[in-house]
């Protein structure tokens, strides 16, 4: 993305079969993401210290095959420069701060989402809200409901201290503000829960 590329010229397609290829593309030019994930963290109960690159590839590969992995992709022509991974509770099981999490939720949401992922040529350029944006306007398509987020609380972070664009697996909670969600209550140290009722398209 050079300095006069806009997010104006960026579009969104949902993760497929058909857009797998560039999603796959994107993963493997950042080595797999937060140490070869290939953002199956999410997807499953447990983490399982067994798997590998490969077989988390292939995993999300069946997945996206089986219409069990959903993501709004952001694209820059063809090529895939981002994502936000959404779905419902039982696609997406695991969370960070998982005890805490439901020791103080009243209700289950209808859709999260989970990860937002940037290309390293992208970062800071807005791309991240795009994604945002764009798994609301799917999740909408998909019938709406409450959505639940989980992002970086950045007024937890200590004065001075920048922390780098590659460790907000989930953006942060300023951005979720400007996409209309609400502060529900922390998680963990410096996360917290927003939450926004989606429309049905």
């Amino acid at each position: 993305m050079d300095a006069t590329t806009t997010t104006d010229s960026l579009t969104i397609r949902p993760l497929s079969t058909e857009t797998w290829p560039a999603f796959a593309e994107l993963v493997a030019r950042h080595n797999g993401v937060f140490g070869g994930c290939w953002c199956t963290w999410f997807h499953t109960e447990e983490k399982d210290k067994e798997r590998t690159y490969e077989s988390n590839r292939d995993l999300k590969c069946g997945l996206v095959e089986s219409g069990r992995a959903h993501a709004a992709l952001v694209f820059d022509g063809d090529e895939a420069v981002g994502w936000a991974e959404y779905g419902p509770p039982e696609e997406l099981p695991n969370l960070h701060h998982r005890k805490e999490y439901d020791a103080t939720q009243v209700s289950p949401p209808d859709f999260r989402i989970t990860c937002i992922f940037v290309d390293r040529r992208y970062r800071r350029r807005g791309v991240a809200a795009l994604a945002l944006d764009g798994a609301l306007d799917l999740i909408a398509r998909a019938g709406g409901g409450v959505v639940e987020g989980y992002p970086h609380d950045m007024s937890k972070q200590p004065e001075g201290k920048k922390m780098s664009a590659s460790f907000l697996y989930n953006g942060t909670r300023r951005m979720y503000e400007e996409a209309g969600f609400t502060f529900d209550r922390p998680k963990g140290l410096k996360n917290c829960v927003m939450t926004r009722t989606v429309s049905p398209a």
